[in-house]
């Protein structure tokens, strides 16, 4: 089991930004991963055979587990989540697997990550709305030291920088 390997900051083409909140033209963005980030993560450190994971409760909680070849057993963690807006049962099921690879450090670093907020332009709202285009189209980069994030960048399609933080 390569604990290590699972636990390595995602690359920023394994995260998605999505918007919380929007002011003034500034959408403040959370950054996220997705139920297939964590199983390419799963596959890469420890190989498609030797993890799987089970729900219960209708999809509240979902255990993954990882067979420890060391112990010669399966090793298991378990969370529980919340129904999304748009599909509620396939949204539980997803948040509770991504929660239960947090518990084995998966994408963890995205609690350190910074607020967020970026101005929008003109042409990326709509009566006071952002377009739900408006940063898709970004291309994202991090930078970590020791596993902790030291930098972000957002460049839109036309090279300019939307976003950047450093510590």
């Amino acid at each position: 089991m390569d604990l290590k390997k699972l636990q390595e900051p995602l690359p920023a083409n394994m995260i998605e930004f999505r918007i919380k909140t929007t002011k003034d033209n500034k959408v403040l963005l959370l950054a996220y991963k997705d139920a297939r980030a964590d199983m390419r993560r799963l596959d890469e450190a420890v190989g498609p055979l030797n993890w799987t994971r089970h729900h219960a409760r209708d999809n509240h909680n979902c255990v993954v587990s990882i067979w420890d070849q060391e112990k010669g057993e399966w090793v298991s963690k378990e969370d529980t989540g919340t129904e999304s807006n748009s599909d509620a049962e396939k949204g539980l099921a997803s948040d509770s697997f991504k929660r239960a690879c947090f518990n084995w450090g998966i994408g963890r670093e995205l609690y350190d990550y910074p607020q967020i907020w970026v101005q929008l332009k003109a042409n990326e709202m709509r009566d006071g709305k952002p377009l739900p285009w408006a940063i898709k189209s970004w291309t994202w980069e991090n930078w970590f030291t020791d596993g902790s994030l030291v930098a972000l960048r957002a460049t839109d399609k036309n090279g300019e920088v939307r976003f950047q933080w450093k510590r």
